[in-house]
């Protein structure tokens, strides 16, 4: 019988990921572009978890090598969040968060290819199956084909973030890490807006609307978010976790027609090409584990 702390965990788990699934909302309400939203969104992340970082009292301390080495990651995650709220502004949440379950596609050969592996004959067939939900995605939705692309290209720098991610995550503390990476995306999207046609800085000025949405999307939706998945994995099992953070396009497009209605009703070719993309990704640890290949 499973034990009521374990449900409690289970419970605090979904509503994790029900915040994930947020995000996409939260970046459809926020009406500055895409790129002046993840600059705020990094600088108060990177805040947070500082913060929590000082008062768990666990040093900041890293190398030379493994702190550029973040930075440069962290300017990683930017691009991946930058397309990611780009292709919401440009389509809508229901067709980024589809198309960007895609992630485990890119994953899978990403890894192999880093990690100087051979690739396993289940990625290549799981990868098959998720471009066949693409194609069909594309085929019913082309009126959001910007959308769609910027959302490929979002879930393609995910895929490469969470390989990199996965090779040092045991050198440092999680939060460590992602206290570095937060800050090297804020810096990375600083030098952009310095040194290009960007560096007008009213591009960053916000309502205060949209700053209220900001500081939820940073605190909530991101700094407690990944410190309450790390303390989660105390006590559940990566493979439980991974799993569930499966579920968050389900949720945010579940969330998206709740928020907004008609505008995120879409064709029955989009839900099919979806649900394709969707089983596909919650098959491929189940058969990784049938078939006894590497688990992540």
């Amino acid at each position: 019988m499973v034990k009521l702390k374990t449900l409690g965990q289970y419970a605090h788990l979904h509503f994790i990921v029900l915040l994930l699934g947020f995000t996409a909302i939260l970046g459809a309400l926020i009406s500055i572009d895409a790129i002046a939203l993840v600059w705020y969104r990094m600088l108060f992340a990177a805040f947070g978890l500082g913060v929590f970082l000082k008062i768990k009292g666990v040093s900041y301390r890293i190398n030379k090598k493994g702190f550029i080495h973040l930075l440069a990651i962290g300017g990683l995650v930017a691009l991946h969040w930058i397309t990611f709220f780009h292709a919401i502004k440009v389509s809508n949440v229901s067709v980024t968060l589809g198309v960007f379950a895609s992630t485990t596609f890119f994953t899978s050969f990403l890894e192999p290819f880093l990690q100087k592996r051979k690739v396993f004959w289940l990625e290549v067939l799981i990868g098959v199956i998720i471009i066949g939900g693409i194609y069909l995605i594309f085929q019913y939705e082309m009126q959001y084909i910007e959308g769609i692309l910027f959302s490929l290209i979002s879930a393609f720098f995910n895929g490469l973030f969470v390989v990199l991610n996965r090779n040092i995550s045991r050198r440092w503390h999680p939060t460590v890490i992602s206290f570095y990476e937060m800050a090297g995306g804020f810096l990375f999207i600083t030098v952009f807006y310095i040194f290009t046609a960007h560096q007008n800085f009213e591009l960053l000025e916000v309502t205060l609307p949209d700053m209220g949405w900001i500081l939820v999307l940073s605190f909530l939706c991101t700094s407690y978010a990944f410190t309450a998945i790390v303390h989660i994995m105390k006590e559940l099992s990566a493979y439980t976790v991974v799993l569930s953070i499966n579920l968050e396009p389900v949720y945010g497009i579940i969330l998206a027609f709740l928020v907004f209605g008609q505008s995120e009703r879409m064709s029955g070719g989009f839900y099919l090409g979806t649900a394709i993309i969707l089983v596909a990704v919650f098959s491929y640890p189940f058969l990784k584990r049938k078939f006894g290949l590497k688990q992540f």
